[in-house]
């Protein structure tokens, strides 16, 4: 997956530094929802990288409209930062514009008499699994083990467990930061792809609309219980993103395989480790470096494609990094 088009703004660090602060002039509105040099780290499940030359805290729809002309008169590239469960930062960060959203709302609104939810974007998926199954609609349960937000895991497709979140998505409403409105896509137009879509960075997702179906609460709590169990006997907890690299041939060829079977797992680059719970998870120590990650999932694909043939496409998003080759 290319490192998103979130590179240092071009010239010198003079213009950056004149960037933001025109972008910095359009948001002191929003007071100390505003700050410079914010680590993006913390905010991540990676829990490494640097900061983001200027981030902003979003808690309501309206102040969408200022951030986005912030955004269009500094022409400062733009990261949306949901739980930071699917981003890689770089140690040098981001030279741009990072909009926090995971206090954007966090309704679930579940109807089920038609079997359909809408959900705020920033609402993690294992709160919607379990609310649904309790409400006694069934296909969602295979969430419950995915640490994302609903708007990341409509970015990427997320799924697992036999489904994903194409399956069940009817249409999305997203802000468009380069138009300074809102606007619902159908989910035929989200061009969703396996851990995948056509969603650029200026598109913000402020929730979804999804399709279930009536099931058995009693049903869906023990799928729900033997997922997680699942999740905790064969995936490690700590600093990491979930899988890294995307299943070549999907329910064929998976990349935990190849990994294991070219010999890495445990491989250790500097401050970044190959699980040995799970070859297609890579665990950061505690006050790691990106740049280790990073490393090591370039080592990791080129091994893999001299012994198997196969070459890994990352699920990780990579922010702040000059090497554009995943």
């Amino acid at each position: 997956m290319p490192a998103d088009a979130e590179a240092p703004v071009a010239g010198s660090g003079s213009r950056l530094a004149a960037a933001v602060e025109v972008a910095a002039s359009h948001l002191a509105v929003l007071g100390d929802r505003v700050q410079r040099e914010a680590l993006l780290g913390p905010m991540t499940t990676y829990r490494v990288g640097g900061p983001a030359a200027l981030f902003v805290r979003v808690t309501e729809r309206d102040q969408l409209r200022i951030v986005a002309a912030a955004a269009r008169a500094s022409e400062l590239p733009v990261l949306v930062v949901g739980r930071g469960s699917n981003l890689l930062v770089a140690d040098t960060g981001f030279a741009g514009l990072a909009i926090g959203v995971g206090d954007l709302g966090a309704a679930v609104d579940i109807d089920t008499e038609a079997a359909t939810v809408v959900v705020s974007a920033g609402v993690a998926l294992p709160v919607v699994a379990r609310k649904t199954a309790a409400a006694a609609l069934t296909g969602f349960e295979w969430a419950v083990g995915v640490p994302g937000s609903i708007g990341g895991a409509v970015r990427m497709n997320a799924g697992g467990h036999g489904s994903d979140i194409a399956a069940s998505l009817v249409d999305v409403a997203v802000f468009d930061l380069q138009l300074g409105a809102e606007r619902t896509l159908t989910a035929g137009e989200l061009g969703l792809g396996f851990r995948s879509s056509s969603l650029a960075p200026h598109h913000l997702v402020l929730s979804a609309r999804l399709q279930l179906r009536r099931g058995d609460a009693d049903v869906s709590a023990r799928e729900i219980s033997e997922i997680v169990a699942w999740r905790r006997a064969n995936q490690p907890g700590g600093q990491n993103a979930g899988s890294v690299f995307v299943n070549p041939v999907p329910g064929e060829v998976s990349a935990g395989a190849l990994i294991d079977a070219a010999g890495l797992r445990g491989h250790r680059i500097g401050t970044a480790t190959v699980s040995d719970k799970h070859a297609n998870f890579i665990q950061a120590d505690e006050d790691g470096r990106a740049d280790d990650v990073l490393a090591l999932m370039t080592f990791v694909r080129d091994r893999v494609e001299s012994s198997s043939g196969f070459r890994l496409r990352s699920e990780i998003r990579l922010v702040g990094f000059d090497d554009d080759e995943f």
